[in-house]
Parts: structure tokens; sequence; C-alpha cells
């Protein structure tokens, strides 16, 4: 028989080449699907099949059914602004789906889209699904196109459409007198989408090119549910209030100064105790478990990084060079050169290796202001960088020791539940294909040792190793990437590494970079979001204000209070401002310090504090010995 043959489900038969998939679907006796699925390829109902294909439903119940949805939801988005502000004035970009949801970017000329506007455009939006518009799909020619969306005034349209290939399809989908550039896929009518909600607007570049025109994006997120819906909007509350950025200004802890630099971190007191507290911590661990501390400088010569391979792969994301006496330097992107040069500054034997070389070291990258968030995404940070250079025999132990070492610590942050992930090797891997075989296998079975779940990243390494990711599951579900074990075949090829055998011979090492934290800023925010700004006893930066009923008769034995607890190593402050005693406990609560300590006559003649916890409420009074005990138990347990 003529035409195309098609397969859905159980059933074979024959089609003429354009029949739509609703068509395809009634032929095969499927009701109820929204779309369908050949391999990874998502198509609509509206779509024609143009060859022999195999395809499988989508239904409501299934996860590919959202993404259909969410599509067409951008589009009404995108109607509904026309109407509101006029055809002419609204230039569209881009409007695809997002994990939850979905956005437009979008130019209005004459105004600024503000989350004022967002209830207006949501009831524009439910006007248009209400009535139901069927959705149509057309393929055009190039100079159909260019012509169509010329006449609308639509710049980024043809702009899009310069970037499509010679050859590859030009597709327009439109409902109601609207028309847009896509690929699809989407319902076959406006009045089929699910339950929605705008969120929020934020600018993007176009294309994402600060040389570019800066856009509005205004981002969306749908359900088919609506409790689901609900529920989603719930977690984004509660995360908002855990948001770490609000939280550092209202803690005190750091600030970001557009004066000083996007995306450079300004830690304020109780920021840098925070911050001094994770790093002494972090540095007894390391040296409890054989590593060496290095410090290495801000900037290195050109050359080394041209060796290194930075200047090839990397230099997009590097500072621009600064001149020192006709050479030319960089501020480091990574501390990795210079462990390397450290490992060569004398000749090694294997009786030195494992040889684990660690530091502190920050740097410096270059992040475009779109993506800069907070403590999450900056220009300069702190790695807590390692870099243990090993034998080939002694791989396996070294990566099953260091994801050991990685969760135990992640542990006492008070995470317990960790997903892993395993990159595997690229098509553009360098080293050969036993080696990536021992790194690969040394990964597998660590994390098969610890117990831990994982999953693999198929092609998913870095040319130049294989690595494992662990992520962290917050008090609220969400998953942070924080320590990388990553294996490097490059480097040690690169710097001509090399250490004495047992045999008396030189032999090349291998080298695992490796971070525990991945940075000091974006862990100090991930703990501030997982604690909702009430950080542990032994993190936080003030662990106890005292509170004299009054200053002028009470703060002498205030500041006696104070010197004991500070002799035994506690944080301590008072506050001796001249204000009611209820406006300075609320205060207290409200910088989130984990013990409050109240003192009148009765603990002045007693030597006694009355103790209120954040956590625990009013632990009435007790003599201050006893109170210094208690909190030292649990600072040392790390409660």
């Amino acid at each position: 028989m003529e035409g195309l043959k098609v397969k859905v489900k159980d059933k074979e038969f024959y089609i003429q080449k354009g029949t739509t998939l609703s068509e395809v679907f009634k032929i095969a006796g499927v009701e109820g699907a929204v779309g369908g699925k050949s391999g990874s390829k998502v198509i609509d109902l509206l779509t024609p099949i143009k060859e022999s294909i195999e395809i499988e439903p989508i239904f409501y119940k299934d996860r590919e059914s959202l993404d259909i949805m969410r599509h067409t939801l951008s589009h009404i988005m995108a109607q509904a602004l026309k109407e509101l502000y006029g055809y002419e004035k609204v230039h569209l970009g881009i409007g695809p789906t997002t994990e939850e949801g979905f956005y437009y970017d979008v130019e209005v000329e004459g105004h600024t889209i503000s989350s004022e506007d967002l209830p207006k455009i949501e009831e524009k939006m439910r006007e248009i699904i209400k009535k139901n518009y069927p959705l149509f799909r057309k393929e055009i020619e190039r100079g159909q196109a260019i012509e169509l969306f010329s006449q609308s005034g639509e710049k980024y349209k043809l702009d899009i459409i310069n970037r499509i290939e010679e050859g590859e399809v030009i597709s327009i989908y439109g409902q109601d007198g609207f028309t847009d550039l896509c690929r699809g896929p989407h319902v076959p009518s406006t009045g089929m989408v699910g339950e929605f909600k705008l969120t929020h607007v934020a600018g993007a570049y176009w294309m994402g090119d600060s040389t570019k025109p800066m856009l509005q994006r205004i981002y969306g997120i749908a359900f088919w549910d609506k409790k689901e819906l609900e529920d989603r909007l719930r977690f984004y509350e509660e995360a908002k209030k855990r948001d770490h950025r609000k939280l550092g200004k209202e803690l005190e802890l750091f600030i970001i100064d557009e004066s000083v630099g996007a995306g450079l971190v300004l830690w304020l007191p109780k920021g840098a105790m925070l911050r001094k507290t994770l790093e002494d911590y972090w540095k007894e661990e390391h040296l409890k478990r054989g590593y060496q501390l290095v410090y290495t400088p801000h900037v290195g010569n050109s050359i080394l990084w041209q060796r290194s391979g930075h200047l090839d792969y990397y230099r997009s994301n590097m500072f621009s060079p600064m001149e020192i006496e006709q050479e030319e330097y960089f501020v480091k992107p990574m501390n990795c050169p210079f462990h390397v040069a450290i490992y060569k500054s004398k000749v090694r034997s294997y009786k030195e290796l494992p040889l684990k070389l660690a530091e502190l070291g920050t740097v410096y990258r270059y992040e475009m202001s779109g993506v800069l968030h907070g403590l999450m995404r900056v220009r300069g940070f702190t790695q807590d960088d390692a870099h243990i250079v090993c034998t080939p025999e002694q791989v396996e132990g070294v990566i099953e020791e260091t994801l050991e070492f990685a969760v135990s610590m992640l542990k006492d942050f008070g995470f317990e539940d960790f997903m892993v992930y395993i990159s595997t090797r690229p098509s553009d891997a360098i080293g050969s294909k036993e080696q990536w075989e021992l790194a690969e296998g040394a990964l597998e079975r660590a994390v098969k040792t610890l117990g831990l779940d994982y999953q693999v990243d198929e092609g998913g390494g870095a040319f130049y190793g294989p690595k494992i990711d662990v992520k962290i599951k917050d008090a609220i579900g969400r998953l942070w990437q924080c320590s990388t074990i990553q294996f490097d075949f490059n480097l040690p090829e690169r710097f001509d590494m090399e250490y004495v055998g047992q045999d008396n011979k030189r032999h090349r090492p291998y080298m695992v970079h490796r971070a525990i934290f991945g940075s000091i800023e974006r862990f100090v925010g991930v703990l501030l979001e997982h604690y909702a700004g009430l950080l542990p006893l032994w993190l936080s930066p003030v662990q106890v204000r005292l509170i004299p009923i009054s200053p002028d008769k009470h703060g002498a034995y205030a500041e006696e209070v104070e010197n004991y607890l500070r002799s035994k190593g506690l944080r301590v402050e008072s506050d001796m401002r001249d204000e009611r005693l209820n406006a300075r406990i609320r205060d207290g609560e409200l910088q989130k310090i984990p013990y409050l300590v109240v003192l009148g006559d009765k603990e002045w003649q007693e030597r006694t504090v009355s103790v209120r916890s954040k956590k625990e409420g009013n632990l009435g009074s007790m003599p201050l010995e006893k109170f210094a005990t208690m909190l030292l138990e649990k600072v040392a347990k790390k409660e």
C-alpha cells in the first residue's frame, strides 16, 4: 500500500503524507491524547506527519502534556499583552516553557511591565481561555515569514528567522487574529489549558547578549490540577521568606554594593564571623584527614593560563588582563594551576602519594549581570578547593575517602538527604579508554559502598575526566549542588607532572579536583535558606544576646556575664540600648539569635541568668555556669 507507515501502540497502518497527528489518532482509535512522542521529540495534534513514524500518545497524566499546555499559555499571555498594550507596541521575543511553567520575553513601547500589571494580564488571559479559540498551525516559506513579521514590526522574530538554517521548517501558530513564529507543540484550543498564575517580572537581554536590548521576562507557573498550583504557590511563598538575599540584609551578614561592583560580596562583621566559623571548621577537618594547607596568589602570568588551557577554553569567563613590566597577568578563575606548580616544586616519590593540597582560594570569573544572584552567582568567590595527586593504584581508595569526607561534612551542617550524579566519558574526551574506565569504575564503586542514591549522566563528563556531583535536599525539598569530585587527565599531561615509582622510573600521576562546599559564598546562601536564617548554635555569628532590664542598673552585671561567656569561647553581645525591654527582646528574636538572656535584680543578686531559647521557648532561670556548660555541649555536638 502506498503512503507512510505509522505505528501507534500495537496498531500499524498507512496514511497519506501530511495527515495531522489528530487524524492519525482517530484512525488508531486513540481518545483523550493531547499530543504524541516519537523518541524524544514531542509533537502536537496539529502537526502533519511527513515520514513513516512510530508514535506514543501523550495523555493528561503524562509529564510531557504539561509542556504542551504551558507552551500554549505563553502564547495566550502574548496575545493578552498585544490586546492590552497594542499590537503594534508589543514586540515579542521568545516564549518557552520552564520546569514549572512558562515565560515570554517582551518589549512594550512606552510602558514598563511591573508586578502590579500581572492581575490585569491574567484577567485578559482568562477571557481568551474562556472563548476557547481553536489554534492553527501553518508552515510557510522563509520569504513569507520575513514579510509577515516585517509587516507586524516583530523585529525579534525577524532575528530568529535569520538564525534558522536553510531547509529547516518554518512554522507559525495562531488563534483569534494572533500569530506567532513557533515550532510548537500546543494544545488544539485556548480552552484546553490548565490552572495558571503569573508570578513575577525580570529583565533579560535579548539572546542572553549584554550588547543587545534588555527585554522584560514575564514568568508564570501552570499545572493541570488547581491544588497542585496552590501547593506550589505556597512553596514559593515559603521560599520567598527564606531568600538568602533578604535574610542577609535583615541579619546584617553581607551586602553587595553596586558602587563596589556587581557580584562582589562585602561581608559585614556578623557575616565575617559566620564565615570564620565555617573556615575554621573546614581547616580543622582537613588537617585531621592529612590534607596540607596552601596559599596561592590572586593573579598569575598569562604563560601559566596558556599552558593550563584556560586561555584557549575559558577566556570568555576571565577578567581582562593587566600588564606588569611588559607581561600579561590575569586574576585567577581557578586555583588548579597554582597547586600543580606547588606539586612540581620538587621531585615527588610514590611514598608521598596521595598528596592532598587544600586551599580556601578566592577566584574571579566574569558572569553576565543578568545571571548574578545574591551569594549564589557572583563574580568573586572563595572555593574550598583541594587537589589530590595519586597513583593509579590509589584511585579507588582516594575517591571513596573523598566522597565519605564530603558526606560527613555536609551531615555536620544538618543535611541528611543526598542525590549523587556520576558524569561519564563525552565524545571529545582526552585520555585513554583504560584511564576513563578506571576512573568511572572508582566513582561508581565509591557511591555504592556508601549506599547513596545515584544517577548516571552518560556522556556528561568534562573532556578532561569524569566526575561526581553531590546535591543536598534542603528543608523545603529543593536540591542544591554542593560537592564535586572531578578527575583530570588534562593538567597532569599539560604540566608534565611526574612521580618516581617503586621501579625508580618516572610515572604520570592521576589528579582529582575536589570541593565540598562548592564555594563559601554559595554554601552560606544555601545554609541561610535551609534554616530560614535560624542557624544552628555552633554556626550562629551571635550565640547569646544579653538584655539587661535597666542598662544603667544592670549593665555592670551584663558586662560580667559577657566576659565570662566569652572566656568560654562563646560569641556574645549585650543590648545596652535605652529601649523598652519588650522591644529589645523582639529585636533579638527578629535577628534569630539562638539565646536571649534577660538580666534584672533577681539574676544580679543570685548570680543567675534568665534564658529564652529561640527554638525551645522560655527556659527560666539557671546558674551562669550551668548555662555556659549547656551551650558548650550543644556546640560540641553541632546540634
